[in-house]
């Protein structure tokens, strides 16, 4: 049977495009309040999103080593702070959680700063 399912999987056909190379970077603490906050609000919402499509969320603890791959964006001390990205460099930067009323039009802002980001976006949704 797990053959089978092995099988079926490898005739499902996968995108040939590039992936993802823009991120949204959540740099957040163990017991944020705030961070809590959009764990509730946005979080189970984002990946459905048009923009959770043209920057997936990537988690960012700051109470562990800082990635390698990061080594050109700034490191943070309030949290949350959301941080987009590009091929590794910093393209917008949102300090603290406004709350979901707030936030998809602040974050819209951010990702129209993504080369042909106003028109990703509108194709997104």
């Amino acid at each position: 049977m797990a053959l089978l399912a092995a099988l079926l999987l490898a005739c499902v056909p996968m995108p040939s495009g590039p992936a993802a190379a823009a991120e949204l970077l959540m740099l957040e603490r163990p017991g944020c309040v705030w961070c809590e906050r959009f764990n509730a609000e946005i979080a189970p919402a984002y990946p459905a999103t048009a923009a959770g499509r043209i920057a997936p969320l990537r988690r960012i603890d700051l109470t562990e080593p800082w990635p390698h791959d990061l080594t050109d964006v700034a490191k943070e001390r309030v949290t949350p702070t959301f941080v987009l990205v590009e091929d590794g460099q910093e393209i917008a930067r949102m300090r603290g959680y406004p709350g979901d009323a707030f936030f998809w039009g602040l974050l819209d802002d951010m990702l129209a700063k993504l080369p042909g980001g106003a028109d990703a976006l509108a194709e997104a949704i």
